[in-house]
Formats: structure tokens, sequence, C-alpha cells
């Protein structure tokens, strides 16, 4: 990923709320379009100018091409604000973070964690990140149900690495098993973006406890109950099963491993 600088310039009087409200509609439209990770932006109002840095997949991440209708309508409020189009300085490349897929993949996956801040989208060759805005609108002309469900994947991913409230057990049911609403509304997720880019997308279900090894390599399939899923060698050296029908991966119980 790329860190750039925003500057955002006032051609005429404005008030620092107006400024705030529309600088932060920008924000958040890219932010629901994929084009900018994280979830908090620190606006600094300097020597008559605002400006923000932010995290970016890739170096054209703020393209017009790729902007949303929220993200087109929030650049022309702008104005209203009494705001120039921000003015884009590229500081280079993020060290601390994962470069993005750009090759169409063969397959690919949902996949996160509460460490991650990339695009959740997965090459499935790869486990590179594949920028969100470089694929059909899932919804609504962007992709704010699918940042939301990753933002609500890696917060019971921390309450259960945590390990220190009974929250833990409430966070581990959602994150790996099938009946539970944040799975349910994940592969829906994933259905919709097979649909749309005509590639097999897949729906990491984590998987942690069992009785022992020998019963967690048996283990079938949790929607289909095939045992056909089991792979001789893992897939990127994470997914010890994947079901081509339920279009589900998992990992060998963290437990025996």
């Amino acid at each position: 990923m790329f860190v750039t600088e925003l500057r955002f310039d006032c051609y005429a009087d404005t008030t620092v709320s107006l400024a705030e409200k529309a600088i932060n509609n920008l924000l958040e439209a890219w932010r629901a379009n994929g084009q900018v990770m994280g979830r908090e932006f620190a606006v600094a109002l300097h020597e008559g100018s605002f400006r923000v840095r932010l995290l970016l997949p890739e170096t054209q991440s703020l393209a017009n091409r790729f902007n949303s209708p929220w993200a087109k309508q929030a650049l022309h409020a702008l104005a209203d604000a009494k705001l120039l189009a921000p003015r884009e300085k590229l500081l280079g490349q993020d060290i601390n973070s994962e470069i993005s897929c750009e090759e169409s993949p063969s397959w690919q996956l949902l996949y996160t964690s509460y460490v991650h801040m990339c695009s959740p989208l997965r090459s499935g060759d790869s486990l590179l990140p594949i920028p969100l805005y470089r694929i059909p609108a899932t919804f609504n002309g962007d992709h704010k149900q699918l940042i939301r469900w990753q933002t609500e994947w890696q917060a019971c991913d921390e309450l259960q690495m945590a390990s220190a409230t009974a929250a833990e057990f409430a966070a581990l049911h959602e994150l790996s098993d099938t009946s539970s609403d944040l799975f349910r509304r994940g592969w829906d997720l994933r259905g919709r973006i097979e649909y749309l880019t005509k590639i097999p997308t897949y729906y990491y279900l984590y998987r942690v406890g069992g009785e022992s090894r020998k019963a967690e390599t048996q283990r079938g399939c949790p929607r289909c109950g095939s045992k056909d899923w089991r792979q001789a060698e893992p897939i990127l050296d994470l997914f010890h099963f994947k079901c081509d029908h339920c279009r589900i991966v998992s990992n060998l119980s963290w437990d025996f491993q």
C-alpha cells in the first residue's frame, strides 16, 4: 500500500465545521469503496489549508474512474464548503503493509483478521489483497456492506484473541459457525462477488478447538458434510480444507498446528 497526503485549499471564507463535514464525507465515501484504508483520518488545519494523510491500496486509487456515485457527489459538495478539489502528493510505499494483487486470480476468497487493514478480498493464487474498487460495486454503488462486514469480523477476531471476557465465546461463534449471522452475511456477499466477477469466490471459516488432531483431520465440511474437502497439502500454507461445492476454505484447528 501507499501513503499519500491530500491538501484542501479554501477559495473563500468558510468555517471549520463546514470544511470538516465536507472533507469527512469524502473520506467516508472513499473508504466505503475501498479506495482508502483504515477507520480514522486525522485532518489538520495548517496555514489556511486542510491536510490529511491516507493509506491507499495503489498509487492511483483516488483516480476519478474509480470513484463511486457517493464519492463523485462528495467531491462536488466540497464547493459548498468553499473548498477546492484536493491536491494529492504521493509520499511513497508503506513499509508495514502488503502490496495489492495486480493480476486477475483464478479464484479468490474473503479473508481478513484484526491486524489487517487491507482489502478483505484476496487472490486465491497469492493471498494478496484485491482492491475493491477494481470489481463491480457489490450494493448501492460501492462496497460499504462488505467493509462493514470486515469491520465486524475484525472486532470479533480481536475479542476472541484477547480471551479476557465471556464475549470471547460469542465472538468465536460468529467467526467459526456456519449458523452465525456474520457467516450468513459474509457468505452472501461472497456469492454476490462471484456473480459480479465470474471468478470462483470462497469464504474463510475460522477454526479453533476440536477434540483431537485425528478427529480434526477427519472432520467434514460444516455445510454439506463432505470429507473430500481435506487437502493433501495446505493451500498457501494456511488452508487445509477447501469445499468447492460450498465455496468454503478453512484451517486445521489452531489448537493442533
